[in-house]
């Protein structure tokens, strides 16, 4: 499980995607996030021994050891935030060795508005995952959430709608979805190990 967030929503929405993934007998989940682009030098260093800062900071061996990844981001213009695609970005040696070809994984995210560019962002999250050999997964129409959601979520993931104050929390709908996709990916991932 990996992610950025500013404001803690996709934060909200990781924990969902963990209860997901723990809810299949025998899978378990790692929780790991990623700095702040512009803090991340001294983010790193001051917050290195800090035990009650929350996840872990992702590193790219946590990536070799996942057999799934679900990855989720804010948006930011309909793109993945700069935090999480920087770290992407230093996945060279890990693209190069073929580290997470044949892995399944999954991605969500959060936006202001119900039309702030969700699936855009999801799919740019799946497109180094793609340049990776990951198997991706969706949330399919079988979700009953997915068709009843007013919030967020589509078949290339899950989505959170927070409002332009950011004070909706996640509504069922959206939860059930996180957790879902959560489940496929480890179920995906328990049936090709």
């Amino acid at each position: 499980m990996l992610y950025y967030s500013l404001h803690g929503h996709t934060e909200q929405m990781a924990r969902q995607v963990v209860r997901g993934v723990e809810s299949v007998s025998g899978a378990s989940a790692r929780l790991r996030t990623v700095p702040p682009v512009r803090d991340l030098r001294t983010a790193v260093e001051s917050l290195q021994d800090d035990a009650d800062r929350g996840p872990a900071w992702a590193e790219t061996h946590d990536l070799i050891e996942c057999d799934g990844l679900v990855m989720g981001s804010p948006t930011r213009f309909g793109n993945m935030a700069a935090a999480l695609k920087y770290f992407l970005d230093g996945s060279a040696a890990e693209w190069y060795s073929g580290a997470l070809a044949g892995k399944p994984a999954g991605v969500f995210t959060a936006t202001a508005s119900p039309h702030g560019g969700q699936e855009t962002t999801l799919l740019s999250m799946m497109l180094p995952l793609l340049h990776h050999g990951m198997i991706l997964t969706g949330l399919p129409y079988t979700e009953p959430g997915l068709v009843r959601t007013r919030g967020g979520g589509s078949p290339y993931g899950a989505g959170h709608v927070s409002g332009w104050d950011g004070q909706r929390d996640l509504d069922e709908d959206e939860q059930a979805l996180c957790r879902a996709l959560g489940a496929r990916v480890a179920s995906l991932a328990l049936k090709l190990n």
